[in-house]
């Protein structure tokens, strides 16, 4: 297959094609002291999986709108299983466009590696490849919007859908940091495609809120971010439902591209200030090379530049959307445990 995008050397340096609003920190902050005003009500009940190193608890937690939030936290069985013993560094993980939490037993790999690990479940999803059980009760979810996620709400930010999920992630790090297993200093960010979009917007809207404690963000062929540069590039995915809904509302293009503009995790990636490994897969279609550049490029420039996050990123460059799969999940062992070592 071709090259789809710029070529390398534009890449490395590009910051992509959005204008932040004038307003953008105001509607986060606003956004999330709300969110934050209800108790995180974090309740655990054992689960039965039948992995004998595993234990396994279902989550539930307060997110945006007091939606009752799911997911699963797994930690290593035994005495450091037990969620009174000595705590741990944890894991929290969200999932990839159309995919929820799946069954208990599913991923267990960072658990298996010695750390917590909470995997939030996606609001409204859960319908692709991996299971999903919480629903996304917000009155907008029944507007006009074309099949998917990427439009519902799209024409106002207040009612955007990414609106409600980014601040579901935030708020799973602080469910996260308030249970006994977890030791609220030592908290990862991880996730791939959405997944990973989350985890940028997570440890960015973290920072912006001053909620301490994210050690790293590890998000892997990211999604949702310069929005206005995937929409001429990606060819596959979620991006082009939004393409495809403008092709009848003609009339909402200059809206969309404006609600849009609040959610470009290239630009909120500005105010992260927690060390970052990203991964980018160059012959990716469905999350081109030059959207996940604009993220990783801009991560943590409103920092002093002294005060900057350390951050790298892995470059896959014979690979379409699946990235570095198993190879990335191995480099990202590689880094708990450095993390794990120097923390």
């Amino acid at each position: 297959m071709p090259a789809l995008d710029f070529p390398l050397e534009t890449l490395r340096s590009y910051r992509g094609s959005a204008t932040a609003p004038a307003d953008l920190g105001d509607f986060w902050d606003a956004t999330l002291a709300d969110a934050r005003k209800p108790p995180l009500d974090v309740v655990l009940e054992p689960v039965e999986t039948g992995l004998a190193l595993i234990d396994t608890f279902d989550v539930t937690f307060t997110g945006f709108g007091g939606a009752r939030i799911r997911g699963w936290l797994h930690v290593p069985a035994g005495p450091r299983g037990d969620v009174q013993a000595q705590p741990l560094p944890a894991v929290v993980q969200y999932a990839g466009y159309s995919g929820g939490r799946g069954l208990p037993h599913q991923d267990t790999v960072w658990a298996q590696a010695g750390w917590a690990m909470l995997i939030m479940d996606t609001r409204g999803q859960g319908y692709g490849g991996i299971s999903g059980d919480t629903p996304d009760p917000h009155p907008s979810a029944g507007g006009i919007a074309y099949p998917g996620l990427m439009t519902r709400g799209i024409q106002d930010p207040e009612d955007y859908y990414y609106r409600r999920l980014y601040t579901d992630a935030v708020r799973a790090i602080e469910a996260a940091q308030a249970l006994d297993a977890v030791d609220s200093a030592r908290i990862v960010v991880h996730g791939v495609s959405q997944g990973g979009g989350l985890a940028i917007a997570a440890a960015s809207l973290a920072a912006r809120a001053g909620i301490g404690g994210v050690i790293a963000c590890l998000p892997d062929v990211n999604f949702l971010s310069d929005f206005r540069r995937a929409l001429d590039v990606a060819t596959a995915g979620p991006y082009p439902e939004i393409e495809r809904f403008l092709v009848r509302h003609r009339e909402m293009a200059a809206t969309a591209l404006r609600t849009l503009d609040y959610f470009d995790v290239s630009l909120l990636a500005r105010w992260a200030t927690a060390p970052a490994s990203f991964s980018v897969a160059l012959r990716d279609e469905v999350c081109p090379p030059s959207t996940v550049y604009a993220a990783f490029n801009n991560y943590g420039e409103d920092s002093p530049e002294r005060a900057r996050p350390a951050k790298d990123i892995t470059e896959w460059p014979f690979n379409n959307h699946e990235g570095g799969g198993e190879h990335q999940v191995a480099a990202h062992l590689r880094r708990l445990a450095e993390l794990r070592s120097s923390t």
